[in-house]
């Protein structure tokens, strides 16, 4: 079966709303434990059901934001899924409160009752109205951007399309590319800027009736933070700007050097060599069917999982008009199927797309029997270990995506790897700012992400881009809109998969056995838990990214880039 086969079933809202019901009944009725298992059965059979209809509709509705039916339909599950989430959230409160919890607890992952805390301290009907209204601006945001065409040298881009001309060799069309990518931004500052303050409010207004200072606390429980809190990540923060900034500031230094320019500016940024950055040799189908024999080396399990993805069709990678930002994996339960959305745009972002997405997809394949579907994922951090990791893992065979530039890519990409780091712990510092003052207009959320910015980017010159300099970068961050407080969870992962990467310079060759288990074990630990599993240690704790970078920086040193 292929995925255009899959099939969607329009959701009967009330059919479903009473089906929960008695299943809410038989859970608090359970004469015995058989009966309450079974009970919880048919709510994990739901439960899938509705995930699946959800998915494919998110899917179809990305690949094609103009489509009006799944538009439609997208439209009526961010109506819809707020009001359901009642019925559901009443159900795993009855599985919580009955007597027969404690025989659960010795079939069922811990982390599912983590989740079910978690829950009941971020959702109460009082705030349906309020999730709703999330939902449709987080759509709003989707459909502006997906909306661009960007008039450039006599043709019409996608945002995604056009980041292809920011990396060209010719300094003068990076420079206009970035400046018309960003004149877009800027044109349409005004009508992004109120769509996220609308969102910042709605966002602080379900805070309060849920009897929380500010959105923090409640954005903490919804992004389902088990193992750490709001203290461990400020001081992950401090190590970063301690132990990184400063390694990355020599990258950049490095880079200019290597460039032969004066100033190093916001359109050079992404081009790291003369002679041009690294770029796949080959258009999508060739990169498909050289990532399945990747995938059949590697490893069996790597292989027979691609090979389902190719089988079914469960890649949609090329960028075209009305197609969604971004890239990301999914799975739909029903069909025990992963899929990978992405916009691929002739750059090494493809074959990290290849590495990074199917690093998720392979993970959520290796855990889709997991019982119940609330534990087939782990949360966000620790499904970011997977797709980093797998990016890594996959290195010896990056000469068959670039040939003669293999060299060049892993230099590009391993220095992408410790620079993206204070990057992203500004996007988690931006949000806490934002969230802890909502009161902010959108000039002082600029000024702000500026401010910030200069301490963790310092190297960043914007000059010719008006809206860079006054703090418009955030602007194209899709998770501050979609999913506050998921940015900080890559750093965590980079980190973790920094660690698998010494290992594999190493030839430590428990090293893979160690990702398959963990990518096995799904959803069914917390964080801190699946890192000692994997043979880790914790980001948080003292002194790992001190030895980290430590090791990237030896690796460094070694490296000759005067040869790119």
């Amino acid at each position: 079966m292929k995925f255009t086969d899959y099939k969607y079933e329009h959701m009967d809202i009330e059919a479903l709303q009473a089906q929960l019901k008695a299943i809410c009944t038989k859970l608090q009725n359970a004469a015995s434990y058989d009966d309450f298992k079974n009970a919880f059965i048919e709510l994990n059979d739901v439960n899938k059901y509705i995930n699946t209809n959800q998915t494919l509709v998110e899917v179809r509705h990305t690949v094609d934001t103009r489509d009006e039916y799944y538009t439609k339909e997208n439209d009526f599950l961010n109506e819809m899924l707020p009001v359901l989430k009642e019925d559901i959230v009443n159900c795993n409160k009855a599985v919580m409160e009955s007597s027969f919890v404690s025989e659960l607890k010795k079939e069922v992952p811990e982390t599912y009752f983590l989740q079910r805390e978690m829950e009941e301290k971020s959702f109460d009907p009082i705030i349906i109205p309020e999730m709703q209204e999330e939902n449709k601006l987080a759509s709003k945001y989707q459909a502006i951007i997906a909306s661009a065409q960007i008039e450039f040298d006599g043709e019409t881009y996608t945002l995604a399309a056009l980041e292809v001309k920011t990396n060209d060799k010719d300094r003068d069309t990076r420079k206009r590319a970035m400046q018309a990518y960003w004149g877009w931004y800027d044109e349409h500052a005004k009508e992004i800027g109120e769509v996220y303050d609308q969102l910042v409010q709605v966002r602080t207004r379900m805070a309060k009736k849920l009897g929380y200072e500010n959105y923090i606390e409640l954005g903490y429980y919804r992004m389902m933070r088990f193992d750490y809190n709001k203290n461990d990540v400020e001081n992950y923060r401090k190590q970063v700007l301690e132990d990184v900034v400063p390694l990355d500031n020599e990258l950049y230094a490095r880079q200019q050097k290597r460039l032969g320019y004066d100033t190093l500016h916001a359109w050079d940024e992404k081009f790291e060599f003369t002679s041009g950055n690294p770029a796949p040799k080959y258009i999508r189908e060739e990169l498909v069917k050289r990532a399945l024999k990747m995938y059949q080396e590697l490893d069996p399990k790597t292989g027979e999982f691609f090979e389902f993805m190719t089988e079914r069709e469960l890649l949609d990678l090329d960028s075209k008009p009305g197609k969604a930002a971004g890239g990301y994996c999914t799975f739909i339960p029903n069909y025990q199927s992963p899929f990978i959305f992405a916009n691929f745009n002739q750059t090494s972002h493809d074959a990290e797309v290849l590495t990074h997405e199917a690093g998720h997809a392979f993970q959520v394949y290796s855990s889709k029997d997991i019982f119940p579907i609330d534990c087939v994922w782990p949360t966000y951090e620790s499904c970011e270990i997977h797709s980093m990791s797998m990016e890594f893992f996959t290195y010896p065979w990056m000469k068959s995506f670039f040939e003669e530039d293999v060299d060049k890519y892993y230099f590009n990409h391993l220095s992408g790897a410790v620079k993206f780091l204070p990057y992203g712990v500004l996007v988690d510092h931006f949000q806490h700012e934002v969230y802890e003052k909502p009161e902010m207009s959108c000039e002082e959320r600029l000024a702000t992400w500026r401010k910030l910015e200069k301490q963790y980017l310092p190297h960043k010159n914007y000059e010719g881009i008006d809206i860079l300099e006054k703090g418009g970068w955030w602007m194209r961050q899709l998770h501050i809109f979609m999913d506050p407080f998921y940015y900080i969870d890559y750093t965590l992962a980079q980190v973790c998969a920094l660690q698998f990467w010494a290992r594999i310079q190493k030839n430590d060759e428990k090293a893979f056995e160690d990702y398959k288990h963990i990518c096995k074990i799904g959803g069914t630990l917390p964080f801190r838990k699946i890192v000692k599993e994997a043979g880790l240690k914790v980001p948080f704790e003292s002194g790992c990214l001190k030895d980290t970078v430590q090791l990237v920086r030896e690796w460094f040193e070694k490296a000759d880039d005067s040869q790119f």
